[in-house]
Order: structure tokens, then C-alpha cells, then sequence
């Protein structure tokens, strides 16, 4: 295509038109090997593109971005890119006289749609000679596969041709229809400007270079950084890896790439699992000359996104697989191939638990025979029972990461886990990564709240159901399903504790004691107060009345972050909170499992269930480490029956006051002003006798 077509075409043009999907490393290439002729007869040329969006450009758009800011940045990126191979580098650099004496153009067109900015992808071109035309349409990206490597197809039209006449004019006016930002729902802007100076630069950096002007022969890929086509992750220089994290891996490695590693929450477990398959990569390729496919499954999408992050830090880019399967499948399937063929060293693709155990992403999978690790983040998700059945046997390597491994009232659920990844091959405790500095030191401060009576007497009213059931029989592994009616009963119970109606008076009390303070993070309850459905009363929701205390009367910058919460705004509220912008963060789940958040100095807990998963995990968010951070402060809301009431019996109330003592307890003990903490609680212990908690 490029020697029998391509290069003979713009020999005899003086003016070329292309408008393409991509427009990226080989067309630069192959206009390095071309232009000069065409340069010398003052040849012309208009290029319009559509840049790749990567998730950072769609997030971008998605929170209110200008689009064209956006497309412009993801065009200079993509340049950039290209230019790491030489032979484009050099391409681009010849441009530079076209550039610097207004003879060639770029622009960038999107599909522009309400509720949808999506990629122009039509591949169209025209060479001109001043009398006739040549114009051609097909499957050839100007991409290095396109051009080079891959079987394409393109179908040329000959103005002098009375058979092409008509096919060669209607390509030419649609291509001015495009150029002039005609064309019905896309949007065509200048980028001539913006990329001159990265063409200029390119011009000075590579003058000279001669050698690199012939292409490969016979077919043979230009090729790009050598970085980006390995695939292999590589520990980057500037990470310095702790000492407890080289024994984490070491132990790994001992238990012949299988395990479970039990760290805190701000520990680094991502850095340690990646260092991990770094390494395993590295060995791999020395010992068997083997590429290693990585996949990590995370819970949620935001951290996908977090986990691309570091692995980019780790030198490749990873393929995100979630939403619409369209947009990962291809991609997927054609790394794939890559990797059987021995094209690519090794990959890493990150996907959510929802798309994991779909059956798009297991076909793929399966189909794949070669060396594989599975990383699974927060891996106590994956013994739920639509999950563990679909983790693939068929990878050697396994690799579990979770500050609490064990499944709350679900044996089987962790026995499977424990079954597939194997044991814990290494442990590190929040108390052990205080001494460590790994987490920063905390005060511990519980404040009593009282349920009022009509939540007393429901509390007792539920818990006697509850007793009911468990009496006849009920299985208690059925409190991990929350559609069950054990579930429904413990749920129902453990709101009424989260939304006590005193909580709010009190939360004001606290939050008034730091109301110039920054960088604190308010747990709220989910949903609303159980008497509100009981009673049939509309109402509002906890973090409604939060949100409304926090800004409206303590007059303190506040952002909610929530399920319904768009994932760009999320990345903006957490960059805003980061640079002191935001004092408050209201959140209810959506931080308990993976967010960073190290700048947080406060956090309130107004609801915490005795599941010790989700109560770890609002510890460890905040007691990761941060610069000018030396101790974090938590608030947590406990909640004890009314005092001289008789709403509720004595064997509740105790009950009630023993699941929220083993929390304070779980937080007392390392906090640093432990004595303290234990005298607040002195008196209700005393009531209840209950000094063996």
C-alpha cells in the first residue's frame, strides 16, 4: 500500500487532503519518505484528525471541560507519542518547512451530539495534482498497523476515469464539507497553531538524521518506544519500596506465586502487587522467554481508574475493561492475539467485578492459553457466590490483596477465597504499620448517643424478630445476603443505630470544636431513618441533612460524594479537598473500600456497622500518610440505650452496647489517648456489667 500507492501519489501531487481516525506514528513515517519532493514543487496539505480520549479526556468532558481544550490536549499528546519512534520523529520533523511556511494545516473534528462527544473515525484522502484527482476510501488508519503491519483494503477513484468521475468528485466535496465544518454532527477546529511548536521542535531535534528517511521492507512494523511495545512492567526508579513490601513479595514468591496479602488499608498494597508482577514479568522472560498477561479485578470503576494510574507509573499503559463491551472487547482481543503470537512481551488489563463475571470477559479469558496472573483488589468481594465461580483455574499465579480477608458471616465465601489465592503469606496490621510509619499516629474520641424512645422500642421490636429467627433455625450465613429475611431484619437494625436521631445535635457539637479546621471526611448513614418507612413519612436522607448543617449553618465548604455521584466530579472533589479548597467531604459507602484520600485529618463516624471490614476500612482512609501530616483525629458517635428507660430489655440493651463496645474497643487500643477513651465509657460499662468486653 504504502510503496505501490501511497508514496507514487504524493510524488505526483501538489496537494494532499486526508481526514483519518488516527493519525498517529507511521503517516509520520511515511511523510518523512515523501515529502521533500513534494515540499520542492510547493505542495500543500490539509490533515484533519480525531485524537484517541484517553479516560482522564472523557472524565474531563463529562465534568463540563471545554471540548476543544480537551481534544486539543489529547492531539498533542498523541503527537508526542508518535514521535518516541524515530523514523516518525523524522517524519514530523520534515513537516517543519511545510509548517513554518504555511503550507500545511491541521485540524481536529469530534462527533459533537447532545448528551455525546464521540470519535470521527472516517477514512477518507485526495491527492491533487492541479488537473486531476486521485481520491481513496477504506479500512487504512495512518497508524504504524495500518500502513505497515496489518491486511487493509482501500478502494481508489480516478477523476479522468468516467467510472470514478463521479465517486472521485463526491470524496473531494466531502472532504471540503469537513475542512470548512459543514458536515452534519461534527465539529472541525484549527489545531495548527497548537502543534507547530511540538513540529518545531521535532524539525531542530532531528535535522540530519538521513538514515532514518527509508522505511522497513517487506512489511516489517515501524516501530515505537520500546517501552510502550513490551508490555512488561518495570519498578520505577524514583519508587522506593519498603522494606516490609520486599518481604510481602518475597513470600509471594516462596509460596510459588499464590497468596494472600493481609495489609491495612494505606499500606500499599497496590505498589506491592504491582512490584510483584513486575518482578514475576522480569523472571518470566529469563527463565522461559514467556509473555505474562495481569489481570486485576477491583470493585469499582473510580478505582479502576486509581489502578491505571500506578500501573502507567509502572511503564505500560493497561486496557480498562468495564461499561459497554464494545468499547474494551476489541482491544482486548486483539492484545491477546499479540501476546500468543509473541508480538507483545505482556500486558495488564483492570476490570470491575461486575465485568469480570460477565460472559464477555470469561470467553476472553479462556481463550487465552498462555502465562497469567489474576490481582484482585479488595479480594474478599470475589467469595461472594456469583463470583468465585468464575475466577479462572487456569492462572498459575494468584495474587489476593484485602485488609480484611475473612467474610462476614460467610464461611463458604472464605473458604472458596482461601481455596483459590491459598493462604495469607503475609500480614501487616494497622498497630504494626503505626510503628512502621506507615500510617500516621490517631486520637480516639467516642461520644455517647442515646437512641430517643420510639427508636428504642423499635430497635427491641426488631431484635426480638431476629432472635425469633436464629431460634428456629435460620442459617446465619443468610445475614450476608440482605434480600434475605435474616438480611432485611440486621439491616433494618443496624439503620436505626446509624440514623439515631441524636447523632446530628451532637455531630454539630463536634464539628463546631473544628469549624476552621481542614480536610475532614463525615461518614453518613445510607438511605433514611427506618421510622420514616415505618410511619410511612417522607424525610430527608442523613447526608441531606449533613450537607445542610455543615454548609448552610456551620457555613464550611462541603461536597457530597456518593453513589449517584458522576465519576469526574468525584476526581474533582477529591483534587479540590487535596488542595484545602473543600474543608468537608459528606460521603456515605463510596469511600469505605480503595478511594485515596491521605489528606484527611477528621473523620466523623455517624454510622458504622460491626461488620469490622467497613470500620477498618474508615480508619485506614484516614490515617494514611501526607506531607505536613503527623496524627489524625476520629470521631465516632456511639450509640447506648436511653437512660431509665424501659422500652427496651435489659438482655438488648446489653446486646446493642456489646456490638458497638467491640468497635470502640477495635479503635480504642491503638489510639493514642486510650486511657481516655476507656473513661468516657466507664459508667454504661458499669450499668451493664459488661468490663469483659
Amino acid at each position: 500500500m504504502v510503496e505501490d500507492f501511497y508514496l507514487p501519489a504524493l510524488a505526483s501531487s501538489v496537494r494532499y487532503d486526508r481526514a483519518v481516525g488516527y493519525f498517529t506514528a507511521s503517516v509520520l513515517a511515511v511523510l518523512g519518505q515523501g515529502v521533500d519532493e513534494f515540499a520542492a514543487r510547493g505542495g500543500t496539505m490539509r490533515i484533519v484528525a480525531s485524537p484517541y480520549l484517553d479516560q482522564e479526556d472523557i472524565d474531563d468532558i463529562e465534568a463540563g471541560y471545554e471540548v476543544r481544550a480537551v481534544m486539543e490536549r489529547a492531539a498533542l499528546r498523541d503527537l508526542k507519542q508518535a514521535t518516541e519512534d524515530p523514523r516518525a520523529a523524522r517524519g514530523l520533523g520534515k513537516l517543519g518547512r511545510l509548517v513554518a511556511e504555511g503550507r500545511i494545516d491541521f485540524k481536529l473534528a469530534y462527533v459533537e451530539q447532545p448528551g455525546r462527544v464521540g470519535m470521527y473515525h472516517e477514512k477518507i484522502g485526495i491527492f491533487r495534482d492541479g488537473r486531476d484527482v486521485v481520491a481513496f476510501k477504506g479500512s487504512a488508519n495512518e497508524t504504524r498497523s495500518g500502513l505497515v503491519g496489518n491486511f487493509e483494503a482501500i478502494e481508489a477513484f480516478r477523476s479522468w476515469d468516467p467510472r470514478d468521475a463521479d465517486r472521485a468528485a463526491r470524496i473531494s466535496e466531502d472532504f471540503d464539507d469537513l475542512w470548512n465544518d459543514r458536515t452534519r454532527a461534527l465539529r472541525v477546529v484549527p489545531f495548527t497553531e497548537a502543534a507547530k511548536r511540538v513540529v518545531e521542535r521535532i524539525a531542530q531535534t532531528m535535522a540530519g538524521r538521513d538514515d532514518l528517511d527509508e522505511l522497513p521492507i517487506g512489511g516489517a512494523p515501524i516501530t515505537t518506544a520500546a517501552q510502550a511495545l513490551t508490555g512488561m512492567l518495570a519498578i520505577p526508579q524514583s519508587l522506593a519500596v519498603r522494606d516490609y513490601q520486599k518481604q510481602a513479595v518475597q513470600n509471594w514468591f516462596r509460596n510459588q506465586g499464590q497468596g494472600i496479602l493481609r495489609m491495612a488499608t494505606g499500606t500499599g498494597k497496590t505498589l506491592t502487587a504491582l512490584s510483584a508482577a513486575a518482578q514475576l514479568s522480569s523472571f518470566l522472560r529469563k527463565k522461559d522467554d514467556a509473555s505474562l498477561l495481569t489481570v486485576v479485578v477491583a470493585p469499582y470503576q473510580h478505582l479502576v481508574d486509581q489502578w491505571a494510574k500506578d500501573i502507567e507509573w509502572f511503564g505500560i499503559t493497561p486496557i480498562r475493561a468495564y461499561e459497554s463491551t464494545s468499547s474494551w472487547a476489541p482491544r482486548v482481543h486483539e492484545l491477546l492475539q499479540a501476546l500468543t503470537l509473541g508480538a507483545a512481551r505482556g500486558a495488564v488489563i483492570i476490570t470491575t467485578n461486575a465485568t469480570f463475571g460477565g460472559e464477555p470477559f470469561q470467553n476472553l479469558i479462556d481463550a487465552y492459553t498462555g502465562p497469567l496472573l489474576l490481582i484482585a483488589d479488595e479480594a474478599h468481594n470475589l467469595g461472594a457466590r456469583h463470583l468465585r465461580t468464575q475466577l479462572p483455574y487456569k492462572a498459575q499465579y494468584r495474587l489476593g490483596l484485602s485488609a480484611t480477608p475473612e467474610r462476614w458471616f460467610d464461611d463458604a465465601g472464605t473458604d472458596a477465597l482461601k481455596d483459590y489465592f491459598g493462604d495469607i503469606v503475609f500480614e501487616m496490621g494497622i498497630g504494626e504499620a503505626i510503628r512502621r510509619r506507615a500510617l500516621c499516629r490517631y486520637t480516639y474520641t467516642p461520644v455517647l448517643v442515646e437512641l430517643d424512645d420510639e427508636e428504642a422500642e423499635l430497635y427491641a421490636e426488631v431484635s426480638s424478630k431476629i432472635a425469633r429467627l436464629i431460634a428456629a433455625g435460620t442459617d446465619l450465613n443468610e445475614s450476608a445476603a440482605t434480600d434475605s429475611p435474616l438480611g432485611k431484619l440486621l439491616k433494618k437494625r443496624a439503620d436505626i443505630v446509624g440514623h439515631a436521631r441524636g447523632k446530628l445535635a451532637a455531630l454539630h457539637q463536634e464539628i463546631e470544636k473544628r469549624q476552621r479546621g481542614s480536610h475532614q471526611l463525615i461518614y453518613c448513614a445510607e438511605g433514611k431513618h427506618p421510622l420514616l418507612y415505618q410511619q410511612g413519612i417522607d424525610g430527608p436522607r442523613q447526608v441531606d441533612q449533613v450537607m445542610s448543617m455543615v454548609g448552610n449553618h456551620l457555613h464550611m465548604t462541603a461536597a457530597r460524594y456518593t453513589s449517584q455521584t458522576k465519576r469526574a466530579e468525584r476526581q474533582d472533589i477529591l483534587r479540590r479537598f487535596e488542595r484545602d479548597e473543600l474543608q468537608t467531604i459528606v460521603s456515605m459507602r463510596c469511600l469505605d473500600e480503595g478511594v485515596d484520600v491521605p489528606a484527611s485529618r477528621t473523620a466523623y463516624l455517624l454510622a458504622s456497622s460491626s461488620n469490622p471490614r467497613q470500620f477498618i476500612q474508615r480508619r485506614g482512609r484516614v490515617l494514611r500518610k501526607a506531607p505536613g501530616k503527623d496524627r489524625a483525629d476520629i470521631v465516632d458517635f456511639v450509640v447506648v440505650p436511653p437512660q431509665g428507660g424501659d422500652a427496651i430489655q435489659h438482655a438488648t440493651e446489653r446486646s446493642l452496647l456489646r456490638r458497638e463496645l467491640a468497635r470502640v474497643e477495635e479503635f480504642a487500643h491503638l489510639a493514642d489517648n486510650e486511657a481516655v477513651t476507656l473513661d468516657v465509657l466507664r459508667p454504661v460499662r458499669e450499668r451493664y456489667g459488661l468490663f469483659d468486653t
